[in-house]
């Protein structure tokens, strides 16, 4: 037998309580019996998100919420500014393009986070850019990008500002009013702690304005009438009534750790992570703001990063993540994201350790761990 570990930056584990929840008989969507499940989900995700904002909840994966942020709020032909400074600054690119928009892109290096000045000059240069688009947390690479800062650019100007928080969401502190987000992403599979399947996005009274003239085609993705919907604790189509169940189960959880706590578990982790990583002699994949929600880790010279991957997964259950794109095969990421604790760092890096000695890299079992340990233990 082989226990299994999942330390994926999504999806990630489902606690008991959510599971628990989930397995309650299902009940109609139209049923009055629902309405009170949606209110409060409702509340719940304006508590996570901090914000008086509606946020609404789709049936999909994050990227649907990503399609409906740019099809609701803009038309074809429009200027856009994407940061992409990875695979799903890329994903950004690739949405707006689909639906005929004019993207202007800045690319960031791979490992690197984009500076705040860089959004400020294009936005002077070319005023008539009406959204600019950027990830909080850019999985492939695990680099967080500075939103407080970036909003405080965007914000002096008409465009939107849109976020894909989808694995952000949790791990680090967004203020989604307070910080003038416009548009946030999130989804149920990373630090909300359910299985994949929900989006969620906030909706500033600027963007509201603004989809009053968008004219691109939508017909799943409407968020005005799922608006409509929402305000009467229904969504628009067949309401994935279970995992609204989990959702409230899920952010209780969070509500009673206190958000303050959700936010330093997660540092705590990463740091520990981070530690115990470069303890073993290993590099970290980011040069800059490495994310609380996962940790890129350089493969060692000589070592294929996928290799470790799979030894990590085959050989001990731990199924983590591998490199995407350009860097497959180059690092090996580990999440500590949603219901994770002091023993999934403990896991993972105890799960490094035996896999890089496996694979002939010379390592000292117990460094990796004891750094990690001094991390957590404070």
């Amino acid at each position: 037998m082989q226990k299994k570990y999942l330390l994926a930056p999504g999806p990630t584990p489902v606690p008991p309580e959510a599971l628990l929840a989930m397995a309650m008989p299902i009940i109609h969507h139209r049923a009055p019996d629902f309405l009170p499940v949606l209110e409060s989900a409702k509340k719940g995700l304006q508590w996570l998100y901090q914000t008086k904002n509606d946020v609404l909840i789709l049936c999909s994966t994050g990227t649907g919420g990503m399609v409906g942020s740019v099809n609701n709020f803009l038309n074809p032909g429009d200027d856009v500014l994407v940061v992409n400074g990875g695979k799903f600054g890329e994903r950004w690119t690739k949405i707006c393009q689909a639906y005929g928009m004019k993207v202007e892109e800045i690319i960031v290096e791979w490992g690197y986070a984009v500076k705040p000045e860089q959004v400020e000059t294009s936005l002077k240069k070319n005023p008539k850019i009406k959204a600019v688009f950027i990830q909080a947390n850019e999985t492939s690479t695990g680099v967080y990008h500075d939103i407080k800062s970036v909003a405080s650019v965007v914000k002096k100007t008409d465009a939107l500002f849109v976020v894909d928080a989808i694995s952000a969401l949790v791990a680090h502190d967004l203020r989604t009013d307070e910080w003038g987000i416009d548009v946030m992403v999130g989804g149920s599979q990373k630090g909300v702690m359910l299985p994949p399947g929900l989006a969620f996005v906030s909706v500033s009274d600027k963007a509201w304005k603004m989809a009053d003239a968008a004219k691109t085609p939508k017909f799943y993705f409407n968020f005005k009438k799922e608006r409509e919907n929402l305000a009467k604790n229904q969504t628009l189509f067949t309401s994935p009534v279970t995992l609204i169940i989990g959702l409230n189960a899920a952010i209780k959880m969070l509500q009673d750790e206190g958000l303050d706590n959700v936010l330093a578990r997660h540092a705590k982790l990463a740091k520990a992570t981070r530690a115990g990583a470069s303890a073993l002699g290993l590099k970290l994949f980011p040069k800059e703001n490495p994310s609380n929600a996962l940790t890129a880790i350089e493969a060692p010279a000589g070592v294929d990063g996928q290799a470790i991957y799979k030894d990590l997964r085959v050989k001990y259950g731990i199924t983590g993540a591998g490199g995407q794109d350009k860097l497959k095969g180059k690092i090996f990421r580990i999440a500590h994201l949603g219901y994770a604790d002091t023993f999934d760092v403990i896991t993972a890096i105890a799960g490094i350790e035996m896999v890089l000695k496996g694979l002939g890299h010379p390592v000292k079992l117990g460094t990796g761990v004891g750094a990690a340990q001094e991390i957590l233990m404070k």
